[in-house]
């Protein structure tokens, strides 16, 4: 698999596992910039056409 041209590093595709859910990758930059680690939980919205991701709060 080649590596994405700089202007193109942001498209990512979507993939069905085999439990039936949906994975998208993100780049690693994004996450250490929000300091996301490994298991953490993350809260999903949808808001018209887009899908907010943030970090869960008790």
């Amino acid at each position: 698999m080649s590596r994405r041209k700089l202007k193109d590093r942001n498209i990512r595709e979507l993939s069905k596992r085999s439990n039936g859910t949906y994975a998208l990758t993100l780049p690693i930059e994004l996450i250490r910039e929000l300091k996301w680690r490994d298991k953490q939980k993350l809260v999903v919205e949808k808001a018209d056409k887009k899908i907010i991701i943030k970090d869960w709060k008790k």
